[in-house]
Formats: structure tokens, sequence, C-alpha cells
């Protein structure tokens, strides 16, 4: 017996509801950090609060303040 996901969707009214479900996950892990409130999920087999987590890392990190230069002593 094969188990292979079908490439086409049966019933139309499921089409896009993968996208629907990330679009969902994403503004409600979103709005959980935004209130400071935990976003629970199952994964690999433990309850996980997401919103305490670190935002992943390709996201870009604040730059540190540069030193200015000293006025060089001009005789």
């Amino acid at each position: 017996m094969n188990k292979t996901k079908p490439s086409v969707v049966e019933n139309p009214e499921f089409a896009g509801m993968d996208a629907a479900l990330k679009r969902a996950a994403k503004a409600a892990l979103t709005l959980a950090r935004k209130t400071k409130t935990p976003c629970y999920v199952w994964q690999d087999g433990a309850i996980v609060d997401l919103a305490a987590q670190k935002k992943s890392t390709h996201m870009k990190k604040p730059r540190a303040p540069q030193k200015e230069s000293e006025p060089s002593a001009k005789s």
C-alpha cells in the first residue's frame, strides 16, 4: 500500500486550507509576542511555549552603537 499525498485536492473547499492554517499560526504567534502571552504548541512530544523562545536567527540583529572617533589634536 503506497501512502503518498495526492497532488490534486479532491475537495475544492480544502484547497487553501494549509496556507490559511499557516497564516493563522503566524498571526497567533505574533499576537502572543506583542501581548507577552504564551503560545503553546505540541512539538516533539512535548508542550512548548513558542512565544517564550527567541525569534529565529534569520531576522536581523540590532547593530551595536559605534564609538565616535576622538578628534585628532592639530598643532
